[in-house]
């Protein structure tokens, strides 16, 4: 082998080299950038997006057992809203497999906080399917499932800055996760990534706050 075939292999060799330690770093920059967006903490300690502790909206729906739910009676307790869609293949099932985990995690004090899901998708979540949703994911007695016409949603979706769309068999729509507090305002903003611990842990918070 020449010199200058051997220089010249060296050059690639290097040049590959550099760009698998780019494609790491860049990696890993990307994951920490993922992981800070639900991790970060806000002013107030809570794990989160701070929302500045403005009044939450309040709304009255139906829950999975046909009856009228509205935000504004769970005032003194920590509330968690979202928002999810009964035939959903993947975000909004392992979201509600996380609120069990959640609320298993926290004990004998899940009892002292609420969770609220309004529907996405108005034609087909019915109280029926809300119910069966929320009987699958071990729910149906630690939530309530909201849901209603699109008439009725539309005015929620938009005063919480969600943006919900039939596509087809699918809905496209913002996933987020709101903790109110017992004074009835936002807190933080977590997204669909939150972990159980973290949330049980915001909650357990607000739970010690007057």
């Amino acid at each position: 082998m020449s010199w200058r075939l051997a220089s010249r292999l060296s050059v690639i060799t290097l040049a590959i080299l550099v760009v698998i330690i780019v494609t790491v770093i860049q990696q890993k920059q990307s994951q920490h950038v993922q992981t800070a967006s639900t991790a970060a903490t806000s002013p107030s300690g809570l794990q989160g997006t701070d929302l500045g502790g403005t009044p939450a909206p309040n709304f009255q729906l139906t829950d999975q057992y046909g009856k009228p739910v509205s935000l504004a009676q769970f005032h003194g307790k920590p509330v968690v809203v979202t928002f999810l869609y009964t035939h959903c293949p993947d975000v909004c099932p392992l979201t509600a497999e996380n609120l069990h985990t959640t609320l298993q995690q926290m004990g004998s004090d899940a009892k002292n906080v609420a969770i609220i899901a309004v529907s996405t998708d108005p034609k087909r979540d019915t109280t029926a399917e809300a119910l069966k949703f929320s009987t699958e994911h071990n729910m149906q007695a630690y939530w309530h499932f909201l849901t209603g016409t699109q008439k009725e949603l539309s005015p929620i979706w938009s005063s919480y800055s969600i943006y919900a769309q039939q596509m087809q068999q699918k809905v496209n729509h913002s996933t987020a996760l709101y903790l109110i507090d017992k004074q009835g305002k936002e807190r933080v903003y977590m997204g669909d990534d939150f972990k159980p611990a973290q949330m049980a842990a915001n909650l357990q918070q607000l739970l010690k706050e007057k």
